[in-house]
């Protein structure tokens, strides 16, 4: 059984102008699907604004879905009311991206790691509290006498430390990690990437590692979404995304990848235009406004995610299998001047 099933996930978010009665909606997340195993991580990669945190957020109910399922261990938790969603909220928790705002500056460390601990009555005195507060830190790599300081006496790589432990206080089978090394040095974001591997090698621990660098991300996951505009657009293995991505938005983010080999022959993909309102979201594929590649079909026709390889979707009408001839055409495609937009 998976850990984790997504279905047809929604999240609109309500939009008021002024006093009138009027609404629209923000279309953050719109008919996203798909899978998580135990002790597996899987990346959610794209552009700012694309839905990613949205979904992430929403797939352990820190933000209500409009419509759809989200399956754990096969129990619909969008379903659960109150004390019933309490109850299985030990099961996942989340890093944040900011670790200087997501700590309270008001409580110790040992009080924000051990405040779970308390609500789901893990621990039985306080000596034993603090004897577990002092464990976690420890393998998170801080000294457990660092317990009674508070976030501003630490940096910001020590702080996403605590924000790790506190999410292991509970126990979880599943975190969200929401984007948590982007605000850190680079040297500090390996450091926590080793972390967040070891942890899941001696806990079994799955993540849902929402990030926009697709260097992190192919080193720590297995899988690799890519999501644009609120929808999944190409999905599969992490070697085979980053190797070989079908769909121009992927060939475009891995593109933005800084090279370390100056000598690197790799051509710079840059979309024109800014990415679309997701209140308003263009017909037909919502990418045929930036994509260098664009046909009539992309602009009337909403593409499928179809399954062009085994375990390889990608949701574009010109992406084929290798075996097919019309490969050859999206790379070549590709490959020319990407300035230009065919419908200019």
């Amino acid at each position: 059984m998976n850990l984790l099933d997504v279905r047809k996930l929604q999240v609109h978010f309500p939009v008021t102008r002024g006093w009138r009665r009027h609404r629209d909606f923000v279309r953050a997340v719109n008919d996203v699907s798909f899978s998580l195993n135990p002790g597996e991580t899987v990346g959610l990669v794209g552009e700012s604004g694309c839905g990613k945190t949205t979904l992430g957020r929403a797939v352990i109910r820190l933000v209500d879905p409009t419509s759809g399922q989200v399956l754990f261990r096969g129990q619909d938790i969008t379903a659960l009311k109150s004390s019933a969603l309490r109850a299985h909220r030990r099961k996942f928790q989340i890093i944040f991206q900011d670790p200087f705002s997501s700590l309270d500056p008001r409580m110790t460390v040992e009080n924000s790691v051990g405040k779970a601990m308390d609500i789901h009555r893990l621990v039985p005195t306080s000596a034993a509290r603090r004897q577990r507060v002092a464990d976690l830190l420890q393998q998170v790599g801080l000294d457990p006498d660092h317990a009674r300081r508070y976030p501003h006496e630490f940096s910001g790589g020590q702080r996403q430390r605590i924000g790790i432990a506190r999410a292991l206080a509970v126990e979880p089978e599943l975190i969200v990690c929401d984007e948590p090394v982007s605000a850190l040095d680079v040297s500090v974001q390996a450091q926590i990437i080793n972390l967040l591997r070891d942890l899941q090698r001696d806990r079994a621990i799955a993540y849902l590692f929402v990030a926009h660098d697709l260097a992190v991300v192919r080193h720590i996951s297995r899988r690799v979404l890519v999501m644009y505009l609120g929808q999944i657009v190409e999905s599969g293995s992490a070697q085979e995304i980053c190797g070989s991505p079908q769909h121009p938005y992927t060939q475009a983010l891995i593109s933005a990848v800084p090279v370390v080999d100056p000598a690197s022959k790799r051509k710079r993909i840059i979309l024109p235009g800014d990415p679309p309102s997701p209140i308003h979201p263009p017909t037909g594929c919502h990418f045929h406004t930036r994509c260098p590649m664009a046909v009539a079909d992309c602009r009337d026709k909403a593409p499928s995610l179809r399954e062009i390889n085994p375990g390889h979707w990608v949701s574009c009408h010109l992406a084929k299998s290798a075996s097919e001839s019309g490969n050859g055409r999206l790379k070549a495609a590709l490959g020319k001047s990407n300035l230009e937009h065919p419908s200019k």
